[in-house]
């Protein structure tokens, strides 16, 4: 559980409402209560609408497995919380052929010690059932998919409180019925958090293995019965985890995660592989302060989408979104989040070809919020700009931001500004040395007047 504190309030307008301005919807939205509240997961859903699956410590007892689905524009249509006296939690969810959907993560209250926990819902989000997997050792389940018998494959984590864990997948039918299990390791401590059915009815894993500060980032290559056709570590000598893997569209492997064992500190970590896992390269993404990646995607353009977060570039952490070319080459980067600290746990391109992010607001909201961006396909929200312009605001910077009077431009005090609002309305023209003095508390978008540049996001705080 995440708490983060702040004797101020922070109320940002922008996140309560949509505006269709362009041809893309882009938004922000927070969902909870006055508890904390987090988003593991994100999807699209038939008909446009999202689904997001995490925890709620605001509603029902203890923490819960928490679902909200949405419309396309972000507006809450219903939530759901699952679990009993102890404390639950949600990390995956996928909608199913039934237009219902599958939810997996942890339970406390349910069977011996902590338990995997499937949940089986109709598409209003109603439990058709439940099921619980593992022993007395301690399980998560992080990751679930669908199978094309139309059961179900889990990967998560066994063994816990002293007992070595090892990387657990679990196959069931389509009631949740156990069809196999398997674990996968050795003398280290192993752990699997992404799993994927790959063409041939096989799966594939993503995770880590090793020990401290050793662990390096381990993928693991199985038939359609679980038995292993190979395993693969990549790293170096310091801390590199895996967490997310999607087999891409020729044959091979894309996985996301953090090293330390190149750059500066913590950087977000991708690695292409071929079919059988030989690293064709990697990439590192970041800056000098810590810098992590929870999700990976391709895209349509057949390069990738990675979601996580950043301490290196904005204020605290803060939601980090990288979209890369099919070679890992940089096409743009993107933060999101205010003062407080903000996460990016799941990324999934949108039919119109932006991206929706799911993760964990400390900035907006009460407490801690389940956090939902959907941006434009250069990653903008609120204000469109081409990618050929992002190099063009780097001379730029606005302090202080987040701002509670006005903002100043640091050596363009005689130039003009302006200023757009969330929905990409024209709210203001400022000069460079007094920025927004007269808005109302929300999120809002500069640009220097008359040159075609990327705009720069401000948070304007009561």
């Amino acid at each position: 559980m995440r708490k983060i504190w702040w004797n101020g309030l922070l109320i940002v307008l922008g996140l309560l409402l949509s505006f269709p301005a362009f041809s893309q919807q882009t938004w922000e939205r927070t969902y909870g209560g006055t508890g904390d509240d987090e988003g593991n997961s994100v999807q699209q859903t038939t008909g446009g609408g999202y689904v997001v699956a995490g925890y709620t410590g605001s509603f029902g007892n203890g923490e819960q497995a928490y679902l909200t689905k949405t419309n396309a524009s972000g507006d809450t249509l219903w939530t759901r919380n699952y679990g009993g006296a102890r404390n639950d939690n949600a990390y995956a969810v996928r909608q199913t052929s039934d237009g219902g959907y599958i939810v997996v993560g942890r339970t406390f209250s349910f069977g011996n010690n902590e338990q995997v926990y499937l949940i089986k819902t109709n598409a209003s989000g109603d439990t058709l059932w439940t099921r619980t997997y593992g022993g007395t050792s301690g399980v998560f389940g992080y990751s679930i998919q669908q199978t094309s018998d139309g059961g179900y494959i889990i990967v998560g984590t066994f063994g816990s409180f002293g007992i070595n864990p090892q990387v657990y997948l679990i196959k069931t039918n389509a009631s949740g019925d156990t069809l196999w299990t398997r674990d996968y390791g050795g003398a280290n401590p192993d752990y699997g958090f992404s799993v994927q059915q790959t063409s041939d009815g096989g799966y594939i894993v993503a995770g880590y293995t090793g020990f401290d500060p050793d662990y390096q980032v381990y993928l693991i290559k199985t038939n359609a019965s679980g038995d292993t056709l190979w395993t693969r570590t990549y790293g170096g000598p310091a801390w590199d985890y895996g967490y997310s893997v999607q087999q891409t569209q020729d044959g091979g492997y894309i996985v996301a995660g953090s090293t330390a064992s190149f750059g500066n500190n913590d950087q977000v970590y991708l690695i292409k592989t071929n079919a059988f896992g030989d690293t064709l390269w990697t990439r590192t993404y970041g800056g000098p302060l810590g810098d992590f990646g929870y999700s990976v995607q391709q895209t349509q353009d057949t390069g990738y989408i990675v979601a996580g977060r950043t301490t290196s570039f904005g204020n605290n952490d803060q939601v980090y979104l990288v979209k890369t070319n099919a070679y890992g080459d940089t096409l743009w980067t993107r933060t999101y989040g205010g003062p407080l600290g903000d996460f990016g746990y799941s990324v999934q391109q949108t039919q119109d070809g932006g991206y929706v992010v799911a993760g964990y607001t400390g900035s907006f909201g009460n407490g801690g919020q389940v956090y939902l961006i959907k941006t434009d396909v250069n990653g903008n929200v609120g204000v469109e700009v081409s990618p050929s312009h992002e190099s063009r605001i780097t001379s730029y910077g606005v302090f202080p931001n987040p701002f509670s009077s006005f903002a100043s431009v640091p050596g363009h005090s005689s130039e003009r500004f302006a200023l757009y609002d969330i929905s990409g309305r024209k709210v203001g023209i400022y000069k460079g040395d007094r920025i927004g003095f007269d808005l109302s508390a929300g999120i809002y978008f500069l640009k220097p007047e008359g040159k075609d540049a990327k705009p720069l996001r401000l948070v304007k705080l009561r």
